[in-house]
């Protein structure tokens, strides 16, 4: 059957062949007639997938009652389209099949799903989902499960344990080309957070707070390899004359881990996620020599991904779970709702954080631990839209540091693991206006990046490994 063909149409014909016996295809046919007419470009009538999946329904109770097509047309050229639709409601309750039908069409195909989180503030969409109800408000029952750390996050998304998870924004790009894992096809929808990072210091180190170039021989912690604190740190360090490989430290330690490391002496400072740094504050063990949006001001952080099977296999539920997390992101992006937002995360099962530390860091008014009283109400920020530019610099520090080597096919990876035009398109039906663009230029500490240029981008740098 042609979707376009509608079966109340005595000329069309349905179930094989075309109208006149002498084509494959009722396709066939028209453009045959078509071509004859000198009618090739005509656009054809624009019809709608609801009409497609109405007209399914249509032809299959037409097939039922008549047997053949022939019968079918023999009969409509008798009485009509008209008689012939409301003869056939009076026997069939064509209406409801309908109905039904369209139901279907959108049905969740899973409704229990399994979504992992690291326990950081950059997570808030993924977490306040839950006890705020933004998963069942799209019909989904969601276990978010609090998860050590991304490495444990990375495997049991690929074990299929976790239907989706909270990542680091590189770690999508990662998996897919095969760096650090075996190479899967892996998507980032959304954006969780931007800014909302900072570099902490022991208290001990106060007397070089001034002066990133006297760290030299530190001991620094990042949360993993593939992690925007890792390329953040390396860029920061190097801007100031160190290389990142030979005059500082960088191990990887899990958020929750950090703190105590920190207090034991461990590591002499963390560029990590919060309420981290503010939780070192709080305990009187660091202080924040600087938050990252003044090093990238509306950098990208975490994410919410999921692997492309899961996406292509369960597209209503991934477009459920979707539309949550998007729905829950505009929400705590406003201002007004931070502070209901601080009480409902850090519960023990979610950051197991003092509500007054969560809210100092969503709130922007905290402590510094040097004595002042910071306002910054972007310290930390919420807009989920995945520009393919955030992947191409992500990519082009993953490069630059031997994370990955050879030739990097940048916007190629960057259009297919962030989907921003998947973005537009669900934002813009949520009553949300999405930027148009999907490629925008960044100044990180004064430096100008051109997502059109990236390997230029990389030889630029002084520091590099590539």
């Amino acid at each position: 059957m042609s979707f376009d063909q509608d079966p109340f149409d005595p000329k069309a014909k349905l179930w094989g062949g075309c109208s006149c016996g002498g084509h494959h295809s009722q396709e066939d046919h028209d453009a045959a007639v078509a071509r004859l007419e000198g009618k090739e470009d005509d656009p054809a009538e624009e019809v709608t997938s609801e009409e497609i999946l109405s007209r399914h329904v249509e032809s299959a109770v037409m097939q039922a009652v008549f047997g053949t097509d022939m019968a079918r047309r023999s009969f409509l050229t008798a009485v009509g389209a008209a008689t012939a639709m409301t003869a056939l409601s009076d026997i069939f309750p064509l209406g409801a099949a309908k109905a039904v039908a369209q139901e279907l069409s959108g049905q969740l195909e899973k409704t229990k799903l399994s979504v992992g989180f690291v326990p950081i503030t950059c997570a808030t969409p993924i977490i306040m989902a839950k006890p705020m109800g933004f998963y069942e408000k799209y019909g989904l029952d969601v276990d978010v499960i609090k998860t050590a750390g991304w490495a444990v996050a990375r495997d049991k998304s690929l074990s299929g344990e976790y239907d989706a998870s909270h990542m680091l924004t590189p770690m999508p790009l990662a998996i897919t080309m095969g760096a650090g894992s075996t190479a899967n096809p892996w998507t980032m929808p959304a954006v969780e957070n931007i800014n909302g990072q900072a570099i902490t210091l022991a208290t001990k180190h106060k007397d070089k707070n001034d002066d990133p170039s006297k760290w030299k021989g530190f001991k620094f912690a990042v949360p993993f390899d593939y992690s925007m604190h890792n390329f953040l740190l390396r860029y920061y360090v190097a801007e100031h004359g160190l290389d990142p490989d030979t005059d500082i430290q960088i191990r990887v330690l899990p958020p929750p881990e950090m703190v105590a490391n920190l207090a034991a002496g461990n590591v002499d400072g963390y560029l990590a996620p919060d309420p981290f740094n503010q939780r070192a504050v709080y305990d009187g063990v660091g202080f924040i020599h600087k938050l990252t949006k003044e090093i990238w001001d509306g950098h990208p952080c975490c994410a919410f991904a999921a692997s492309q099977k899961f996406v292509d296999e369960m597209p209503n539920t991934f477009i459920a779970l979707y539309k949550s997390i998007i729905d829950a992101t505009a929400y705590a992006s406003d201002q007004d709702n931070r502070k209901e937002v601080a009480a409902a995360i850090s519960p023990k099962n979610y950051l197991n954080q003092p509500t007054t530390v969560v809210e100092q860091v969503l709130t922007g008014t905290f402590a510094d631990g040097l004595g002042g009283i910071q306002k910054v109400p972007d310290r930390i920020d919420f807009d989920p839209f995945p520009y393919h530019s955030m992947a191409i610099w992500i990519l082009t520090q993953m490069k630059r540091w031997g994370y990955i080597s050879g030739d990097v096919d940048y916007k190629g990876v960057a259009e297919q693991v962030y989907l921003a035009t998947d973005a537009q398109k669900v934002m813009t039906e949520m009553g949300l206006t999405p930027p148009t663009a999907t490629y925008e230029s960044y100044e990180v500490m004064g430096k100008t990046f051109d997502p059109t240029k990236p390997e230029e981008y990389v030889n630029s740098f002084a520091i590099r490994r590539s």
